[in-house]
């Protein structure tokens, strides 16, 4: 049976049924490549180290506030 008929029964494109057998074919490990699991977890890892760069921008400001704060004559009610 050919990809052509295959695809014609699933009633979708033949490129369509090829990539999805090109992406069933790396996710087992039959073709090297980027799993959908892998995608996944790099797709959530990106997301997180986005947050803690955001959270270190935050902790770096406030630090520079406070460290401005608590200098002699500068917001500090001490004499």
């Amino acid at each position: 049976m050919t990809i052509e008929r295959i695809a014609k029964d699933f009633r979708v494109h033949t490129m369509t049924l090829q990539k999805w057998l090109q992406r069933s074919a790396i996710d087992v490990g039959d073709k090297p490549g980027q799993t959908r699991t892998e995608a996944a977890e790099l797709r959530e890892a990106r997301k997180r180290i986005r947050l803690l760069e955001q959270e270190n921008g935050v902790l770096r400001r406030a630090a520079a506030y406070l460290s401005q704060a608590n200098l002699p004559g500068k917001g500090s009610t001490r004499s």
